[in-house]
């Protein structure tokens, strides 16, 4: 079984488990909730089912997002996972208010509470099979790379913690004839509903675009410049079409000597390299030519940059080339998002440069911290 599919089985096995976990704990809790007239036990119950539900979901979107590139889709169908994760978040959203609303209606018209020996044992057996349940939903969706498993786990370990609270008050009851549960249901569906929030901005966050990890970045960027020819690598963009479909673009930075058929080689090798070792599949690889046959180009060179890292927002400087013949230079630079003006930052630091090289036409490209490189 290739990757792709050895990560679709332990998806939906693992998923498959959570759904008959919670099931069986939503059966237990309904009726040992209804028999104690305990609002907290029943909210615990419907709490599992939306977690059963979830798990179904996940199955359904693993499923989908495997399907095969086609011609309307050729990049895949990866981010439907992505979709499932947003429709995870909005049915625990759905179950957080529901649950809220029925607290505030007990807070109201109270009703007091019958609990049993049989009745704090059960929920105490909750609690232990969902702190298991979620530490291995976790830990799988970390294996996979999977959002929707990871926020499976992350729901069934607080739902575990709610129990606790539950078994409490239920303790505390017995003790003191003092019912809590109205309260706690409130309290327990105001946690609910910002879990759902959370998964909703991770999942937003996705579909968005996020800033690829540090880690990751840094990697591509040792690997690439692994090969003799390469100077540097620069404006590494990855684009994200599902956990397992990265596409990806850069600028290599290469000697101006070396001839089409040397770059082509060297572009090939590094497609190759960067897809076995990082699974990113760069479709797009462009090449900033380095001045190596003059030492007073690598001077000039070395001046600009000094001139461009001294101005505020310059993170970087890459990109140059100096031609004598022409009477051009040229260079691109890295700017913080913070800075007000980009433009107005590049003008800067060309007219320090052209001041200093006032026979020269000088092109300055602005780019964006994309990458950490």
């Amino acid at each position: 079984m290739n990757d792709t599919g050895s990560r679709q089985s332990r998806i939906i096995k693992t998923s498959i488990l959570g759904i008959a976990a919670n099931l069986l704990l939503a059966a237990f809790k309904a009726v040992v909730g209804v028999l104690s007239h305990s609002v907290a036990i029943v909210l615990d119950a419907v709490n599992n089912l939306s977690d059963a539900l979830s798990s179904l979901i996940t199955i359904i979107g693993t499923k989908l997002a495997s399907k095969e590139p086609d011609r309307k889709h050729p990049l895949g169908h990866g981010r439907i996972e992505y979709l499932s994760a947003l429709i995870i978040a909005v049915i625990i959203l759905y179950a957080g208010v529901s649950a809220l609303i029925g607290s505030v209606q007990k807070i109201i018209d109270p009703v007091t509470p019958d609990y049993t020996a049989i009745t704090l044992v059960i929920v105490a057996s909750a609690v232990v099979v969902k702190i298991i349940l979620g530490l291995y939903v976790s830990r799988v969706g970390k294996d996979v790379n999977s959002q929707t498993l990871e926020a499976s786990g992350k729901d069934a370990i607080s739902d575990a913690v709610l129990s606790v609270t539950t078994l409490a008050a239920a303790v505390f009851f017995i003790v003191t004839g003092i019912s809590t549960e109205a309260y706690l249901g409130a309290a327990i569906s105001i946690v609910i509903i910002k879990t759902g929030l959370e998964i909703l901005r991770e999942t937003v966050s996705e579909i968005l675009g996020e800033r690829i990890d540090a880690k990751t970045a840094k990697g591509i960027r040792d690997c690439v410049t692994a090969f003799p020819e390469v100077y540097g690598l620069y404006d590494l963009v990855i684009h994200n079409y599902g956990p397992e479909t990265l596409v990806g673009s850069a600028h290599v930075e290469i000697p101006d000597t070396m001839t089409a058929d040397e770059i082509d080689r060297l572009l090939r090798s590094i497609t190759e390299k960067v897809y076995a070792e990082y699974k990113v599949a760069m479709t797009g690889l462009s090449i900033y030519s380095m001045n190596t046959r003059d030492d007073e180009a690598v001077a000039v060179r070395k001046e600009v940059s000094e001139i461009a890292l001294a101005e505020q927002y310059v993170l970087q400087m890459h990109g140059f080339y100096l031609n004598k013949e022409e009477r051009t230079m040229r260079f691109d630079l890295v700017l913080d998002f913070d800075a007000p003006d980009k433009r107005a930052v590049c003008a800067r630091v060309r007219d320090k440069v052209h001041a200093l090289h006032e026979d020269y036409d000088i092109l300055v490209t602005p780019d964006y911290d994309i990458a950490d490189l």
